[in-house]
C-alpha cells in the first residue's frame, strides 16, 4: 500500500506507467477488434492523408494505418516482455553462479559474457537471426540473448558485494546450506536491481524489435510491425509523411514510457535514492 502511496506521489513514474497501459490497453483491444483489417490492401485508397474515415491515414497499399499500429503494438510489446523475461532468467543464472560460487567458473563464465558484451546489440541480434532464420520466435531468442549479458553483470556485482557482509557470514557460521543462505539472504538484496533493470529492458527489446523489422529480419510482411511499417514508409516519407510519423511515434512514446517509468521505479524502491529525494 505504501509503495502506491509513493508511486501517486512520484509524476515521472505516474506518466510513465500510464503511457504503459495505455498501449497495453490498445494491444488488447487490438486483439479483439481494429476500425478495419490490418492487412487487407484498398488500391481506391492508397496514401490517403488522415480523415474521418481512416484517423491516420493510410498506406502505399491502402491498408489503414490506425489499425496496423493497434495490431504491431501486441507484437512489440509481445516480444519485448518475452525476450526480457529470457534475459532475465538466464543472465540472473549466471550472475548468481557466477558471483557466489566463484572460481574458475566465473572466470569462464565473465569470458563468455565479455565476448557477448564487445558487440554491438543490433550486430550481435543481426548475426544470431542469420543463423536461426527470420522468424518470429527467433526475433525474441535473439533480444533475449544480447540483453542476457547485462542482467548478467549487474547480478554478479549485486552477490559479490552481499556474499562477504556480516550477516551473511553469520548464516555460513550456523550451519546454513549454500542454496537457503543464496535464496533466503541473498537474492531478495539484488531484486530491487533485476526489477529496475527488467524495466529498462523493455525499452530496449522494442527498439531493438523495431531495428531488425526495420532491416527485414523480424516480423515479415504483410503482418504489421512498427518497424516494417517504417521501412515501408521510407519511400514515400516526402508526399505521404504520415506513413512514417505515426508509427515512429508510436515507438518513441512507448519507449519514453519504459523508460520514465523505471527511472521513477528506481527511485521508489531503492531507500537510499528515497532518502535523497525526502
Amino acid at each position: 500500500m505504501k509503495f502506491f502511496i509513493r508511486l501517486r506521489k512520484n509524476h515521472i513514474a505516474l506518466a510513465g506507467l500510464t503511457i504503459i497501459i495505455f498501449y497495453l490497453l490498445m494491444a488488447i483491444i487490438g486483439i479483439f477488434w481494429t476500425p478495419y483489417d490490418p492487412t487487407e490492401m484498398n488500391y481506391e485508397e492508397v496514401l490517403q492523408p488522415p480523415s474521418l474515415k481512416h484517423l491516420l491515414g493510410t498506406d502505399e497499399f491502402g491498408r489503414d494505418i490506425l489499425s496496423r499500429i493497434m495490431w504491431g503494438s501486441r507484437i512489440s510489446i509481445l516480444i519485448s516482455f518475452t525476450a526480457t523475461l529470457i534475459a532475465s532468467l538466464f543472465g540472473v543464472s549466471i550472475g548468481v553462479i557466477s558471483g557466489f560460487w566463484g572460481g574458475k567458473l566465473d572466470n569462464f563464465l565473465m569470458r563468455v559474457v565479455d565476448v557477448l558484451f564487445s558487440f554491438p546489440p543490433l550486430l550481435l541480434a543481426i548475426f544470431i537471426m542469420g543463423i536461426l532464420g527470420e522468424k518470429t520466435y527467433n526475433v525474441i531468442i535473439a533480444i533475449g540473448i544480447v540483453y542476457t549479458p547485462q542482467f548478467a553483470r549487474l547480478v554478479r556485482a549485486g552477490v559479490l558485494s552481499i556474499k562477504n557482509l556480516d550477516f551473511i557470514q553469520s548464516a555460513f557460521a550456523i550451519g546454513g546450506g549454500k542454496f537457503h543462505i543464496l535464496f533466503k539472504h541473498i537474492f531478495p538484496n539484488i531484486l530491487i536491481p533485476i526489477i529496475v533493470q527488467m524495466s529498462l529492458c523493455l525499452s530496449l527489446g522494442i527498439l531493438l524489435e523495431s531495428a531488425l523489422s526495420f532491416l527485414g529480419l523480424g516480423v515479415q510482411p504483410p503482418y504489421p510491425s512498427w518497424g516494417n511499417m517504417l521501412s515501408s514508409a521510407r519511400r514515400f516519407m516526402i508526399i505521404a509523411p504520415w506513413t512514417a510519423i505515426f508509427p515512429g511515434l508510436a515507438i518513441v512514446l512507448l519507449v519514453l514510457g519504459f523508460n520514465l517509468f523505471g527511472d521513477g521505479l528506481r527511485d521508489l524502491l531503492d531507500p537510499r535514492l528515497r532518502n535523497i529525494r525526502s
